[in-house]
């Protein structure tokens, strides 16, 4: 029977702190090392931080070290920050409110997907060991004022060393937390209880803020009228597609052969998101707010870009591969198709994104409103790419088939991710061929749009949801294609040369909400002119410039 020694609360705060600063920051460690140099003054200002972050954390178990109270919390800590301290070590993510509500949003699948032997280990070792260990040890707890005198002694004794360790090194310290700001987010424990904080925090605005209505004037304009036929819009959300990885726009390898070889294809080669995780790029870009003025709690209560769509009398719906709309089709006709039996394109809970056009040509075929249809992919989600695409898409080999990364070569982690490229390019072909056969009774066009990018090794991250000011580029750019059938091009006046001429231009999802507006004649006051992508190839405005000429 193990025989532990009863312990005064003090000693288990400071043991608690020390295995938490220890056992579960190698991130920060490794990154601090990284950015500090190795002579005197810079192995000084490493014990400084380490000092401080130290007497923090004490400071704060101190008031937690109460009698029913400290075991449950440093449990709970120890269990939480094993498995946050995998997930930071395996992907190099970082941990804000943008992460926690990435985690918070996510669906049974996506969960299953990150699950491994190795996050067991790290939940054995850094979770369950420790606790079993606490649990096991008698505190030996003073009655009530004595033990608050000590709590006050610990206090003073860990804010003066906090004070005297800051004193004594203010430059080197004030320019380590000045300029690198994701040293924060990448302490355990405090990144993920900060972040579950501001998340709650969140939630707790959006529930009291009254919903908006925006775009209440919106009407499809005189145009209109003119319209033959009816329309078909289509509307793919891709996800984890980054821009550097595209064959059409650039890249080394030809992810898109198909692609390639469609007449009238536009591909924008500039294009940033509006965040770096579906749970924030999504609400954003079908919102008017922009990524400057986005706020979650707000989107949460307003409406957005299929509302408004909705309101000027077109036929919305939504059909989703994914973990859901995140709040943006609340409102519109949804069709989840990511749980569904299909034996040739559905497994383990999952389906592959040509479920996506399943029953598409009946729907042409029966078509009777003016329609707007958004394709919200599985794409290219992380980290089991092998999963994203069948076998015969697996044109680059060797592929990584775990979800543990740091098991595989750079190079099959890159031909994995590739591979679903490969299968993103034959749904999208598919998608435009069967639009194309049906221009001749139906107006077609379709939009292509990620959610963020991916990173896939770079900097030593992985996947993507790293805070947006700290973000690599390979997270932030994204792929961008149009198409657009003759029959569309004449009914809504599109120029698709001057498009193809403009296809440089930086452009971000802020612009998707005024585009497709603008593209699909809908007059309203929320409606930015400038932030159309399409305002200055419309065959009105191309017409009067040649007259002028």
């Amino acid at each position: 029977m193990l025989n532990i020694r009863p312990l005064r609360p003090e000693w288990v705060t400071l043991i608690a702190c020390a295995f938490l600063l220890l056992g579960c920051n190698f991130v920060l460690w490794q990154h601090l090392f990284g950015i500090t140099a190795s002579d005197s003054r810079g192995i000084a200002l490493r014990v400084a931080f380490g000092v401080m972050i130290f007497c923090a954390f004490n400071l704060i178990l101190t008031w937690l070290a109460f009698r029913r109270v400290l075991k449950p919390a440093l449990v709970l800590l120890f269990m939480v920050s094993a498995g946050v301290a995998y997930f930071m070590n395996q992907y190099g993510v970082l941990i804000d409110a943008g992460m926690f509500r990435n985690f918070a949003e996510t669906n049974v699948t996506e969960v299953r997907g990150l699950l491994s032997p190795k996050l067991l280990v790290y939940i054995l070792l850094l979770g369950v060991l420790p606790s079993w260990l606490l649990w096991k040890t008698p505190i030996n707890y003073r009655r009530w004022h004595r033990e608050l005198l000590s709590k006050l002694l610990v206090s003073g004794m860990c804010a003066a060393a906090i004070g005297g360790v800051a004193l004594a090194n203010y430059q080197g310290l004030a320019s380590l937390f000045r300029n690198h700001h994701e040293l924060r987010l990448m302490l355990v424990p405090s990144n993920y209880v900060g972040a579950s904080i501001g998340y709650l925090r969140e939630q707790v605005v959006s529930a009291r803020q009254p919903f908006v209505r925006i775009g209440e004037d919106a009407r499809r304009n005189a145009t209109w009228q003119g319209h033959a036929r009816k329309s078909l819009t289509v509307l793919v959300v891709g996800e984890s597609a980054r821009a550097e990885n595209f064959g059409v726009l650039g890249y080394e390898r030809d992810t898109t052969p198909k692609l390639s070889q469609e007449s009238g294809l536009i591909a924008f080669t500039d294009v940033s998101s509006c965040g770096t995780e579906t749970a924030v790029s999504v609400p954003c870009m079908f919102s008017n707010m922009g990524r400057k003025n986005y706020d979650a709690s707000k989107a949460k209560n307003e409406e957005g870009l299929l509302d408004v769509l909705k309101r000027a009398g077109l036929e919305v719906i939504w059909r989703d591969n994914q973990s859901g709309c995140k709040g943006t089709c609340d409102r519109v006709t949804l069709d989840d198709v990511s749980n569904l039996k299909d034996p040739a394109l559905c497994a383990n809970s999952e389906c592959r994104d040509e479920i996506l056009l399943q029953g598409l040509q009946h729907f042409i075929d029966t078509l009777d409103k003016d329609t707007v249809l958004v394709l919200h992919q599985m794409g290219s989600h992380g980290p089991e790419y092998f999963k994203r695409y069948p076998r015969e898409y697996e044109r680059f080999t060797p592929v990584c088939r775990s979800n543990a990364l740091d098991n595989c070569s750079r190079q099959s982690i890159v031909n994995g991710y590739d591979n679903t490229l490969l299968y993103t390019d034959h749904v999208l072909a598919t998608l435009i061929d069967l639009l194309r056969d049906n221009q001749d009774k139906v107006d077609t066009a379709m939009l292509y749009l990620s959610d963020h990018g991916e990173s896939l090794g770079e900097y030593n991250l992985f996947l993507h949801g790293t805070p947006y000011m700290l973000a690599p580029p390979q997270q932030k750019q994204v792929a961008m294609l149009a198409w657009f059938s003759d029959s569309y091009q004449k009914a809504f006046s599109v120029d698709t040369h001057c498009l193809q001429l403009s296809r440089e231009k930086p452009l971000s999802q802020d612009n998707l909400f005024h585009s497709m507006l603008g593209l699909l004649e809908v007059d309203s006051q929320v409606y930015q002119r400038d932030l159309d992508l399409f305002a200055g190839c419309r065959g009105s405005v191309v017409d009067a410039v040649l007259a002028r000429q």
